[in-house]
């Protein structure tokens, strides 16, 4: 059986060295490769597929255009997109593993007992984390955003208000005092307010991985907080991804030792 990754760009995905290892631990003899499709190909590639294929790993910029081609589950339908696709004798099937990404991620590093967080940005990933921390009994996220007017930021709220979540979202900048701060920014880009934040936060959740660490990341380590990593979300939602694609489960732990000792060896090569 076969399955991948696809995205554009996709060859730095850590997918292929996650699912590598966890096809040795189950003793799956699958295949598992990093696919690049351009923006507006995925069906076109989905339509393709013969029955060896059991599914799809789906990143950027695809993440969107996946949920028509399968039957949604509950978190796509919230979200408006979706990281996997399972394909079966039944019809495929949608899902989005990256709420119990974050949720797996945060138990991980024990980050619990969270009233209030402050959320770096409001985009797709930020949505997933705000549907987390609904079902992790937060009561309060504040969103900084660089953009007020941004369609990403009226999504966010509309998603708060129907998960009965409080919620705000300010301009960019020096965060008030929060249990947690998520930020959901690209690599690089919360290094102005790395300072602030730490000074705000019990805990620094940085969905970066790759250059790791970030200027946030290690400000966070240096003042002794608990610092949770992109690369512990990422193994956190492949836990439930491998559980659809093969139906057998591996542990976190081992993922993210292979997605470590990936990126070990790219700064090494």
């Amino acid at each position: 059986m076969r399955c991948a990754v696809v995205g554009h760009p996709v060859a730095h995905s850590l997918s292929p060295a996650l699912y590598r290892s966890a096809y040795a631990e189950l003793g799956f003899a699958w295949s598992f490769d990093a696919v690049d499709i351009p923006e507006g190909g995925l069906a076109g590639f989905v339509a393709g597929l013969d029955d060896t294929w059991r599914g799809l790993a789906v990143t950027m910029p695809h993440k969107t255009a996946v949920t028509a081609l399968g039957k949604p589950d509950q978190a796509v339908k919230r979200l408006g997109v979706g990281n996997t696709l399972v394909l079966g004798d039944g019809g495929a099937s949608v899902h989005n593993t990256d709420v119990s990404g974050f949720i797996r991620a945060l138990e991980y590093r024990h980050v619990d007992d969270v009233t209030e967080v402050v959320m770096l940005g409001a985009g797709a990933t930020a949505r997933a984390g705000l549907m987390a921390l609904n079902n992790l009994g937060v009561g309060r996220v504040t969103a900084h955003v660089r953009d007020m007017a941004s369609p990403s930021v009226t999504a966010w709220l509309k998603l708060a208000d129907d998960l009965g979540l409080v919620a705000d979202v300010e301009t960019l900048g020096t965060p008030h005092q929060a249990d947690l701060v998520i930020s959901t920014l690209p690599a690089g880009q919360a290094d102005a307010w790395a300072d602030a934040v730490v000074d705000s936060a019990g805990a620094v959740f940085d969905v970066a991985y790759d250059p790791w660490p970030t200027r946030l990341s290690a400000v966070a380590a240096a003042a002794n907080l608990t610092v949770v990593s992109g690369l512990d979300l990422l193994a956190g939602q492949a836990v439930q991804q491998i559980d659809y694609l093969l139906g057998d489960t591996v542990d976190l732990t081992l993922l993210l030792a292979a997605g470590e000792a990936e990126l070990t060896r790219r700064r090494m090569a």
